[in-house]
């Protein structure tokens, strides 16, 4: 990329990722909703409330174990070796979005609900990290890793605080959840990737996307004459979103280069 291009690139998103940040703590408090907890779906299956919630979160489990997999073996990834690190941190926050969500959803309540938003917004940092270093920086993406992990566990930790004294805050979570979703493809349609295609990226954002709808739609899909409901296949999509950026993972190239890392 052009060295003036980046530059303009680097502050449309510096200039984004400020303007959110600086939204958020004019923002009023936001609530947790109290009927959250409700879902569309709550037939026990052996006993197991909320079984097929419980059940489809298992996806993580998989996704999250496919990644680590393939990172761990030589060769099947194509990666850049210096993200390594931030590579491993999101598919194991991926694995553990499983047992947090399946956990929450045995006992759906906002304590529960707290080891379910801990590992996601752990991903959720350590997938914008890895992107970063990715398209715009290798030294960016690997100086930003903690401190967005840091951001994303503060989120969940001062909602929870913030719950413990009555006055539930929600505002830093949804920051940390939907920024990325903006900054992302700005960044993916600014900058220039150092592999031959970016498709599992765009993908896991339209399953991701896909997923909210389905979340936001729990009880008219399970209305509906389907097996699950809208949550559960929010579980089941979401999961499938990470294998596809695997498998995205596994096929691409850089071009005109042997290694995996590209030059920052």
């Amino acid at each position: 990329m052009n060295p003036d291009n980046k530059s303009i690139a680097s502050t449309v998103i510096a200039l984004v990722f400020i303007t959110g940040i600086v939204g958020v703590l004019f923002m009023d408090p936001i609530a947790q909703d109290a009927g959250y907890h409700q879902f569309a779906d709550q037939r026990a299956v052996f006993n197991i409330p909320g079984f097929w919630n419980a059940v489809s979160s298992l996806a993580f489990l998989y996704a999250g174990m496919a990644g680590l997999h393939a990172v761990f073996r030589y060769g099947s990834f194509k990666l850049v070796e210096e993200l390594k690190p931030a590579y491993i941190l999101f598919f194991t926050a991926v694995f553990f979005v499983g047992i947090g969500s399946g956990y929450y959803h045995l006992s759906p309540n906002n304590e529960s609900l707290f080891w379910d938003r801990l590992p996601m917004a752990i991903a959720f940092m350590t997938l914008f990290s890895v992107i970063i270093g990715e398209f715009v920086s290798v030294e960016l993406g690997k100086l930003s890793l903690w401190p967005l992990i840091i951001l994303g566990a503060f989120s969940i930790v001062y909602w929870q605080y913030t719950e413990a004294r009555g006055i539930g805050d929600l505002r830093y979570y949804v920051l940390v959840q939907f920024l990325p979703v903006i900054l992302i493809p700005l960044i993916l349609l600014l900058f220039k990737s150092p592999f031959s295609n970016v498709n599992g990226y765009w993908l896991l954002l339209c399953a991701y996307l896909l997923a909210k709808i389905f979340e936001h739609f729990d009880r008219a899909i399970y209305n509906m004459p389907l097996f699950l409901s809208g949550h559960s296949l929010k579980h089941i999509v979401a999961a499938v979103g990470v294998l596809i950026l695997v498998n995205s993972f596994k096929n691409r190239v850089q071009p005109g280069s042997t290694t995996n890392a590209p030059n920052t």
